[in-house]
């Protein structure tokens, strides 16, 4: 080879080199908690305070309803919701037999007592199956607030009873620049390209969920392979596709119920793998779905999901008065059933763990070493050691309304928005101090989309664009 192809191939390797190195730090936010699952912000320029008046760019108001984030690839922001044009009112509930009689006053009544059967089980509900909802995939221009597209993956009647709290488009879409999928849960996976076109369509089937509370794990995309969670009360499992035409790959069947946590791309020290959470969390094999290890984590709802470096992982699930949550540090390159035996904390693969650790609704937030947990309700915020699990401190803000969204960090401070918009910006490290709050007149329960310079809030009522 000569001198100038060796010169060629080095200007080559270089630019390709810089074209990787610009990706990862454009400010996209390609899926749920951003490129590295982590609610990781690299922006520089990020504002500190905003309110209804301040610091707020545009808004664009919301038809529908989701509970999905948002997000960002280029100027391009992404939202799915589900818009009702039609909702038939709940069935009536028959009132049950009324009771015996008394027996007569006075005297003692020999008369034998009929015992009544017992009252039939209340008629299932099935109204919602002359609803009519349209389930949306919308583009926004990031600079303006402006509508770029809106596609309508399907218009039709729901497939599945849906509780009055919950949405028909829980699962925030996930990009990977050519390409936008979307998980409507019973209703489909979407796939489009980055101008609206639809590219091809897949049925995942139609399941029962817990209390119809719908489905609630979004997709993640890695090296062109499409992987989505399927928890439920019928038929759990999770399926990896090829991005590019939706065709099965590998399909694994899980013993799991309804779960909503999302899987992550673990790219640690000895391997790169799948984590899927549930009752029990497991490791797959990207290509094949064999199942590395298993941890028995219980709990009482798996909502939140994993946060990881290179060398462990943390996952717990959100605990209640029967069932505590416990937080678990996994060690990279765990195999097997790694679940610490009776009255044990630690095993081969489990680092450290912490049973009432606090965990919640809000996935973990790991930063600068240590690893934050916020609860669901009461505003309870605690900090532990990464390394060791050691609690830091555990603290409680004030007037903290329910909290669903992930925290993220900022510039040695940590944020996090309660559902009522209020955000709540917290010193980082060892030493707790609340520094200030933020307010936007909405109900949130989506994470942000965060970019180099911007906030995209998705409330019920609006999109919020905020920036310096």
């Amino acid at each position: 080879m000569t001198k100038k192809a060796d010169n060629q191939g080095i200007i080559i390797i270089a630019m390709i080199t810089f074209f990787i190195i610009l990706s990862s730090c454009s400010g996209n936010w390609p899926q749920f908690r951003g490129s590295d699952f982590n609610m990781a912000v690299t922006g520089r320029n990020l504002p500190v305070q905003w309110g209804n008046d301040i610091n707020v760019l545009w808004t664009y108001d919301l038809e529908g309803s989701s509970w999905s984030s948002p997000l960002v690839w280029g100027n391009k922001v992404f939202i799915s919701t589900a818009f009702p044009e039609k909702v038939t009112a709940p069935a009536e509930q028959q009132a049950p037999p009324p009771p015996p009689p008394p027996p007569p006053q006075g005297g003692n009544d020999s008369r034998p007592r009929q015992e009544l059967p017992p009252p039939p089980p209340p008629p299932i509900d099935t109204n919602y199956l002359q609803d009519v909802y349209r389930w949306e995939l919308t583009c926004i221009d990031l600079k303006s607030g402006e509508e770029l597209w809106k596609q309508v993956a399907y218009h039709g009647n729901p497939r599945g009873r849906k509780n009055p709290g919950a949405t028909y488009a829980n699962e925030t879409p996930v990009t990977d620049g050519k390409r936008v999928y979307v998980y409507f849960g019973m209703i489909g996976l979407y796939c489009y390209d980055m101008d609206g076109n639809l590219l091809w369509q897949k049925d995942l089937g139609a399941y029962e969920t817990l209390n119809g509370w719908g489905t609630g794990s979004s997709p993640v995309v890695y090296q062109d392979i499409l992987y989505q969670q399927v928890d439920n009360e019928e038929n759990a499992f999770i399926v990896a596709l090829d991005a590019h035409t939706g065709e099965e790959i590998w399909k694994a069947g899980r013993e799991e119920k309804t779960n909503y946590s999302t899987p992550l791309i673990w790219k640690n020290n000895i391997r790169t793998e799948l984590v899927v959470s549930g009752k029990i969390a497991r490791g797959y094999d990207l290509r094949t779905g064999e199942v590395l290890w298993e941890l028995r984590i219980n709990g009482e709802y798996n909502i939140p999901s994993p946060v990881a470096d290179k060398d462990h992982l943390y996952l717990g699930n959100a605990g209640g008065r029967e069932f505590p949550g416990t937080l678990f540090c996994v060690k990279a390159g765990a195999r097997g059933d790694i679940t610490p035996a009776d009255g044990e904390l630690v095993s081969s693969g489990v680092e450290w763990s912490i049973p009432d650790a606090g965990t919640g609704n809000p996935s973990p937030l790991l930063y600068d070493g240590l690893v934050y947990m916020l609860s669901s309700r009461g505003g309870d915020m605690s900090c532990f050691d990464a390394s060791t699990g050691k609690l830091i401190y555990k603290e409680k803000v004030d007037s903290v309304a329910s909290c669903w969204a992930s925290p993220w960090a900022y510039k040695d401070n940590i944020y996090f928005m309660d559902e009522k918009g209020v955000t709540y910006i917290i010193k980082a490290g060892e030493t707790f101090e609340v520094l200030s709050r933020n307010k936007l007149d909405d109900r949130f329960w989506a994470s942000p989309a965060i970019t180099r310079d911007a906030y995209i809030f998705k409330g019920v009522e609006k999109l919020y664009c905020v920036k310096n």
